[in-house]
């Protein structure tokens, strides 16, 4: 019995220890990414290298003016910008044919098929097959980027042993009540770990709809069509460039290279976005983001489940104070970083420190049960 008494103190309290401490490193990676992305800010004002923007879109006339409008006025010179249609069933294609005259630095690539399994994938390694760029920089059609992001991505490569920089995407805030800012509130916390890894140097994942990569780079990883199919695929490449090759990986976190993307109109819809991002890590390719993030997920899902435990077994109190400790401070730390490009809503963030796990809990449950989210109509393995 002693011996059992031991074991359990070892296990609740080294839970404890070992989460805290995890959060903590996160914490200081994001410190000292911040502190790597100020002097990376403040060089290459002057520097212009030819850069290629690519932009997958599938069915997106509906959303895609705010981007087109924001494209029109950014502050770079040497910028090839790419669409590819990728079989449009919309007026898509003919919006942008209509846009893009008269902008010979502008062209419109159209699939008429993609044989998948990832149909964005596809289209991305299409893209990337055209274009000319030392630099290539991926966003989506219904983002909107500030007038200073290509520049202000393009300078975060002037250092050469840097092979990618991840960027921060936010959403915006389409209504009133908890639902939609729990959605700013979830992205902008899952950029806080992906920075926060990204400075302990175990980046494995970014938003693809704002990164920007090295050709050199991309070359010797074999390309992007060497990447493993996977329902996350900036993720798989994220994590392949830090595995297969000597180039680092950096996180920006700068307002000029904030970027705002439409927010899901309903839950249904959140679940299954979100759902996929985190089977994306839980079956990553990548044995270490796949450990990583696994390990992380199970660790907060067993805080949470814990707490329904507490009346019957108090002495589990330690599992669940440690996922209410490390939300609470990075809660204060991704307000304090990104507070900028969320609402301001004061006091109403309380409640995201307790619901941010649960909600986190139950993404990993749905994950390990087999759940499968669909991305445009399709389901994503």
């Amino acid at each position: 019995m002693n011996n059992f008494l031991l074991a359990y103190d070892i296990f609740r309290f080294g839970f404890f220890t070992i989460f805290v401490a995890l959060h903590g490193a996160m914490i200081i990676g994001l410190v000292l990414e911040w502190k790597r992305d100020q002097q990376a800010c403040n060089a290459g004002d002057s520097w212009e290298p030819e850069v290629s923007v690519i932009i997958p879109v599938h069915n997106e006339s509906y959303r895609m003016e705010g981007l087109l409008n924001s494209l029109a006025i950014q502050e770079y010179s040497q910028a090839e910008i790419i669409f590819i249609d990728d079989r449009s069933s919309d007026n898509s294609a003919d919006m942008l044919r209509d846009y893009i005259q008269d902008k010979p630095h502008m062209s419109l690539l159209s699939l008429e098929e993609n044989p998948g399994p990832n149909f964005k994938q596809y289209a991305l390694e299409k893209g990337i097959e055209a274009c000319k760029g030392e630099f290539i920089l991926f966003t989506d059609a219904d983002c909107e980027v500030p007038p200073q992001w290509i520049a202000s991505m393009v300078k975060r490569m002037i250092n050469n042993q840097v092979g990618a920089v991840l960027g921060p995407v936010f959403k915006r805030s389409e209504g009133e009540g908890f639902f939609h800012l729990y959605q700013c509130f979830e992205h902008a916390i899952r950029y806080m770990y992906l920075t926060g890894s990204t400075g302990i140097g175990a980046a494995g994942g970014g938003f693809g709809n704002n990164l920007i990569l090295r050709r050199k780079c991309l070359d010797i990883i074999g390309g992007y069509a060497s990447l493993p199919p996977s329902a996350t695929e900036d993720a798989a490449l994220v994590s392949k460039i830090r595995s297969s090759s000597n180039y680092k990986v950096r996180a920006a976190m700068t307002p000029d290279l904030h970027i705002i993307t439409q927010g899901e109109s309903n839950w249904k819809d959140f679940i299954t976005q979100t759902l996929r991002w985190n089977n994306g890590g839980l079956f990553s390719p990548d044995l270490a983001t796949r450990f990583n993030f696994g390990f992380l997920m199970i660790t907060i899902s067993m805080g949470i489940l814990a707490l329904p435990l507490l009346l019957f077994i108090p002495s589990l109190w330690p599992l669940s104070i440690a996922v209410m400790i490390s939300m609470t401070v990075n809660t204060i730390a991704t307000l304090i970083l990104f507070g900028v490009s969320l609402p301001k809503k004061g006091l109403a963030y309380i409640i995201q420190c307790p619901f941010t796990p649960m909600y986190f809990t139950f993404l990993t449950i749905l994950g390990i049960c087999g759940v499968k989210p669909k991305w445009k109509g399709k389901e994503v393995n």
